[in-house]
């Protein structure tokens, strides 16, 4: 008789290269640091961080604790900013050394590495050069072309992270300008939670608040890997654990980051590199898998549910859901046999993920981009409500759903305006507050912008940050298609390739990090950041900038708007500029309920909750309850039987910054030209580790979209998944494969095959 695998002890088996945290950590800070020498002052500018009144991190989006650590920052935090506060210069002799094309062929890495902008600079279409230019000629252009172009053919892009005083004004100079085409860095990672999840419970964003992570007996975790992504989260992760708190995770790759960790603020364990295990069961489901897992989960849930009272909390599931039926009717008319198939793990491990949510009084789901990042991920997101409902967990203390979110601010972007959909633009407000009479039809999301791009149809882009360009799919289509338009402006701070495919008149406009002092005509100015869990904190910069010749995203905003638009005697720019107090009024009289009194309440310790009714169990759903959902599907993933390719982020990089070149929790370093399979795998297709491969996207057989010169790496993965680094692998994403809810392309979910 075959004895069944125990799936704790295969957990526990699991091993990686080395704990996260550690240090690991440390050593990756030090190399940074080493290589863009920031100086002294950066020991006082990291100390600060994350602090009282101190520099909001530019990293992830992790909570500003009220009583913070002595050291309130993890090693992507600290990367973050050391690369900020670099001491690299790319100034205008730079440009004049080097044409646009000859730049589009470095590497992302070596473009950032020529550091930090100087000075305004524009195209130069006869000498293919970015040259020096004035702030106030600058203004002129781009005003007046603005002012030129149909409302319908701009778009405004904003990346994460910028602050809500930016963000504010960027969303109403869009509208001034008489269009909603306000697209945002979450289209591309967290729409489908702001999708999806609002579906469901009501609310865009997580319920969860840090003092859940105290009181709760189980964590279900899903496709994010914190060890990289999000390292502060691994300080609760531990704690829990250590009070009897039982981690299941749900990701196709091993991440160190759910499995061990040591932590760099305890002396004790770092002397005796003692690390903590922190998963209790790791389900290496395929990708897209997650849909059939969790409802692999529920099936043995609800089957306990029928032999043992205490399991379901039917008074919550009576006054507070609806659409219990049907799901369990679906559960029940779905086979073990095609749950193991889709999701990629055994029933064993389905039913010991079970037992453990069986088993505990307050649970919580935790998820990152591996479920938000397909073409089914708001079913995903779905299935994951779906098992906390079942036992009450959402509206409880020590329970809920917590996205973890990755830019600093993209959350709070959406909450102060951007966002393409007029029904969730404050409409009225802005007539009262701003005598704004807003554009009646939706805008652009990202998606749609880069259908209008291929078009021919959008003309103008204005973009706050981010290297959007090389961060969407079908990069050949895409890239072809930007050049043509004919103004393009980047408010940046280094360059990067969405700044070498310029249109026919191209700017880049340098601007302050978060770091640096922002001398205004009122003194040095404090910004506000929203973080996932809905708070909302001042951020102030203390070093002096790396030009004199900058100007803070808000200074430039309020200049280009004055050149662009009439004038109003309600459209104070040189007041807004000056004071950006006068900024957060305009944000508290638009949004009074959740930003009364802004200037005053966040610089209290932990900043203010903007709060979340689904939290008190008011659901804004349109049943008014908390609705399960019923799957269509049981992988979340494109149909076929096509290898799935999932890209991925390095230890050394934070979206499309590339710090370097190790990605040390992986155990590799080098080469980002990879393609990581199993062993088996590799043996399946004939290959050998070290060969060279082409991957080719196995749809839409009319365009070609390869990748070639991929070396081939043995890796601890399930069967027919590939892996590579984001985003050298986007021009095998289609524009068309994308959630079927948000838009938000499904890039962790490829059909590729692979060529020699």
């Amino acid at each position: 008789m075959t004895k069944t695998p125990d799936p704790v002890a295969q957990a526990a088996a699991i091993e990686v290269p080395e704990p996260a945290g550690g240090w690991g950590s440390l050593e990756g800070i030090a190399r940074t640091e080493l290589s863009q020498r920031a100086g002294p002052g950066a020991i006082e500018t990291l100390h600060q961080l994350n602090k009282p009144d101190g520099t909001a991190c530019t990293s992830c989006a992790w909570i500003k604790p009220p009583t913070p650590a002595a050291f309130e920052f993890c090693e992507n935090g600290a990367k973050a900013t050391l690369w900020d506060l670099t001491s690299a210069r790319a100034t205008p002799d730079f440009f004049e050394k080097h044409t646009v094309t000859d730049l589009r062929g470095w590497s992302a890495h070596d473009l950032e590495k020529e550091g930090r902008l100087t000075e305004p600079l524009r195209y130069d279409p006869a000498s293919d050069r970015y040259l020096r230019t004035t702030w106030n000629e600058a203004f002129a252009a781009i005003g007046a072309k603005l002012a030129a172009t149909e409302p319908e053919r701009m778009t405004f892009y904003a990346s994460g992270k910028a602050a809500l005083e930016p963000s504010y004004l960027f969303a109403a100079f869009a509208r001034m300008l008489g269009h909603n085409n306000l697209p945002d860095s979450s289209n591309m990672c967290h729409e489908t939670t702001s999708v999806g999840l609002k579906k469901v419970i009501g609310s865009p964003v997580g319920t969860c608040q840090i003092e859940d992570f105290e009181q709760c007996d189980a964590i279900f975790y899903l496709g994010q890997n914190p060890g990289t992504n999000s390292p502060r989260i691994l300080h609760p992760l531990q704690e829990a654990v250590k009070r009897g708190c039982k981690i299941v995770t749900f990701n196709p790759l091993k991440e160190a980051g759910l499995v061990e960790f040591v932590n760099p603020q305890s002396p004790v364990e770092m002397v005796t590199r003692k690390a903590t295990r922190l998963s209790h069961l790791y389900l290496q489901v395929r990708p897209g898998g997650d849909i059939a897992a969790l409802m692999g989960v529920c099936k043995h849930v609800l089957a306990r549910a029928e032999r043992e009272d205490g399991i379901l909390d039917h008074r919550f599931l009576d006054e507070h859901t609806s659409g219990l039926e049907a799901f369990v009717a679906k559960i029940a008319a779905t086979e073990w046999p095609a749950l193991e198939q889709a999701s990629g793990v055994t029933r064993a491990e389905m039913e010991a993920a079970g037992d453990v949510y069986a088993e505990a009084k307050a649970v919580i789901g935790i998820y990152g981009m591996g479920l938000t990042q397909q073409v089914h991920g708001s079913e995903a997101i779905g299935l994951l409500v779906n098992l906390l409902l079942l036992g009450g967990n959402i509206g409880r203390p020590g329970s809920g759903c917590s996205p973890i979110r990755g830019h600093s601010n993209v959350q709070g972007q959406r909450t102060v305006g951007i966002t393409e959909k007029v029904e969730l633009a404050p409409v009225e407000k802005y007539r009262e507050v701003l005598g704004l009479e807003t554009p009646q039809a939706d805008g652009h999301n990202t998606h749609a912008f880069l259908e209008a791009l291929i078009a021919g149809t959008n003309t103008a882009y204005l973009g706050l940050g981010g290297n959007l360009a090389m961060a969407v799919p079908d990069h050949d289509r895409v890239h072809e298609a930007w050049r043509k338009m004919a103004l393009t402006v980047h408010i940046a701070t280094r360059l990067n390739h969405t700044h070498l495919l310029p249109g026919r008149e191209s700017w880049i406009l340098p601007c302050l990090v978060r770091s640096e002092e922002d001398m205004q005509a009122t003194g040095n100015q404090f910004v506000s950041v929203e973080d996932s869990f809905s708070h909302v904190y001042s951020s102030k910069g203390k070093r002096k900038p790396a030009s004199e010749h900058l100007m803070s995203e808000t200074a430039i905003l309020c200049e280009i708007a004055k050149a662009a638009l009439p004038q109003n005697a309600m459209w104070k720019w040189d007041e807004w500029r000056g004071d950006y107090a006068a900024i957060r009024d305009l944000i508290a009289r638009t949004y009074p309920e959740q930003f009364f009194d802004m200037d005053r309440r966040m610089h209290a310790p932990g900043g203010f909750y903007r709060g979340n009714d689904a939290r008190k169990r008011i659901w804004h759903t349109q049943s008014g309850k908390a609705e399960f959902t019923t799957p269509s599907v049981l992988n979340a993933g494109p149909e076929g039987d096509a290898l799935r390719l999932i890209t991925l982020r390095s230890n050394d990089q934070f979206n499309t910054t590339i710090y370097g070149h190790s990605d040390r929790l992986r155990g590799l370093s080098g080469e980002r030209t990879i393609a990581l399979m199993s062993p088996d795998e590799i043996e399946r297709q004939g290959l050998k580790a070290g060969q060279r491969i082409t991957l080719v996207t196995a749809m839409d057989e009319e365009q070609r979209r390869a990748v070639a010169g991929l070396m081939v790496v043995a890796y601890d993965l399930p069967a027919g998944c590939v892996a590579g680094y984001f985003p050298e692998l986007n021009p095998l994403v289609p524009l068309s494969l994308r959630d079927r809810l948000s838009d938000t392309p499904a890039s962790k979910g490829i059909p590729v095959r692979i060529e020699f």
